[in-house]
């Protein structure tokens, strides 16, 4: 998009403000851009090119454009396409909110809805069987695969919060772990036995060995060469594990946090401390997994109950 129009310049504003006044992290910052990129250029293409200019038309006119696609952009799911409006009336709110509008054009207009999807969990034998699988050997890098994994779904971590960990966020005494999640918010979470155990043995043997002679990093989770181990790395050995567990390729990083979250609340565990695990915002954020459960009840149920079934 051009960098000079009165939009563009509103855009990199607004990102602005995200970043700075709300916290967002990378990755959804990149995501807005992204979106509100491909708002202005469509936008630019009507003649539209500062925020005044902008209908309520042309919003409706950009959402069936998400969704129908053109010559320059694919067409979006209903979850991608929700997102970028997401971005578009944050985008205007702003501007009325600035008073560089008077109008917001896309007060009423509503992201389609994405269909309700269940999270994916995996049963505990198979958790089991990807975890054992992380181990292969006893070497440095054995030792914190098998760590990694084990605070993936020991502490229903993000695979980005996992990463981002310092050795200092670590309390083996207290089997604890400071998490930062999703708009710079920290919180604790307490850390199973397992965990613990696997951590202790990756810090006391095997991140020496991957540290070596580097320039040293406060990182907890390092790389062949010393520096911090990156998403794509830990999503490499993920998938490694899943592979040689014989999960195939289906198993992500979210899989072991989603099972981390159904196996508590199949456990008996409140909703709302589930919810302050995960680091949810909301508890309808992590009530979906209630669902999750029922549906596991039902399965008993009916293959238990003498009279479940006529």
């Amino acid at each position: 998009m051009s960098e000079h129009t009165g939009l563009a310049k509103a855009v990199r504003a607004y990102l602005d403000h995200l970043a700075v006044e709300r916290g967002l992290a990378a990755n959804t910052l990149a995501s807005y851009r992204r979106d509100l990129r491909r708002y202005v250029e469509f936008l630019a293409a009507l003649g539209r090119v500062e925020p005044t200019d902008v209908l309520e038309s042309d919003v409706m006119a950009f959402l069936r454009n998400l969704r129908e696609g053109s010559d320059a952009y694919p067409a979006l799911g209903a979850s991608s396409a929700a997102r970028t409006v997401v971005a578009v009336r944050g985008l205007h709110r702003f501007l009325c909110r600035e008073g560089m509008t008077d109008v917001d054009p896309a007060r009423t207009v509503r992201p389609p809805a994405p269909p309700r999807r269940l999270p994916k969990a995996i049963p505990l034998d198979q958790v089991e069987r990807l975890l054992a699988a992380a181990a292969v050997g006893d070497g440095p890098r054995a030792l914190r695969d098998r760590a990694l994994l084990e605070l993936l779904y020991g502490c229903g971590s993000r695979i980005s919060e996992a990463v981002g960990l310092d050795r200092d966020d670590v309390d083996l005494e207290t089997g604890t772990v400071v998490l930062r999640g999703k708009g710079g918010k920290t919180r604790i979470v307490p850390v199973g036995s397992y965990a613990t155990s696997a951590l202790e043995a990756y810090t006391v043997r095997g991140r020496p060995g991957l540290l070596g002679s580097g320039p040293g990093t406060p990182a907890l989770f390092l790389n062949a060469r010393g520096g911090r181990l990156s998403r794509q790395s830990a999503w490499t050995v993920l998938r490694s594990a899943a592979e040689r567990a014989g999960l195939g390729t289906t198993v992500s990083p979210h899989t072991l946090r989603h099972s981390f979250a159904t196996h508590l609340l199949d456990g008996g565990a409140d909703v709302r401390v589930v919810q302050e695990l995960l680091g949810h915002a909301s508890v309808t954020t992590t009530q979906v997994y209630t669902l999750v459960t029922v549906d596991h009840l039902r399965e008993v149920y009916a293959a238990a109950h003498p009279r479940a079934r006529g």
